[in-house]
């Protein structure tokens, strides 16, 4: 059976900026009125990051807008508690203090109406690196451009 999902926001900057060696998905705690907003729209990962802390995962910098319409207001910086199993933490736990790599979200996405975030673990870029990047993807738009000329002419 196909996994129903829709992709919400994602974090491009993030790809440009770290190398991402693993991915995990993560729930997210929320109230309703950040739901209804995530829905229409209102949300950017730029900056977000997530931390460890007393053996649970908090996603920090994420900006999910006021919902005008609702009653209750919530802060759109607060910390959002992710929700991940034991397991799981103890291994990025691990990860994040001995190499030094970073929790960053990468993708916030709707499955079977739950808002999951796709967690990256990543190790950030040098200037060159970002460079190198820009290059390859440049030469890959090349080829194809001409693999299209040629099957049309």
């Amino acid at each position: 059976m196909a996994e129903e999902s829709s992709v919400i926001s994602v974090n491009r900057q993030a790809y440009h900026d770290y190398f991402v060696d693993e991915t995990f998905e993560a729930g997210i705690a929320l109230v309703g009125t950040e739901v209804k907003s995530i829905r229409a729209g209102h949300v950017n990962l730029r900056g977000a990051y997530a931390r460890v802390k007393d053996g649970e995962v908090w996603l920090e910098g994420m900006n999910i807008a006021l919902y005008e319409q609702g009653m209750l207001h919530h802060d759109p910086l607060r910390p959002r508690k992710l929700l991940l199993h034991r397991r799981e933490i103890d291994r990025l736990v691990g990860k994040v203090q001995a190499k030094g790599l970073t929790l960053i979200p990468l993708r916030l996405y709707f499955s079977h109406n739950r808002v999951k975030v796709l967690l990256g673990l990543c190790r950030g870029k040098k200037q060159y690196d970002k460079r190198e990047t820009l290059r390859e993807r440049e030469a890959e738009r090349e080829v194809a451009r001409m693999v299209k000329r040629r099957l049309r002419g």
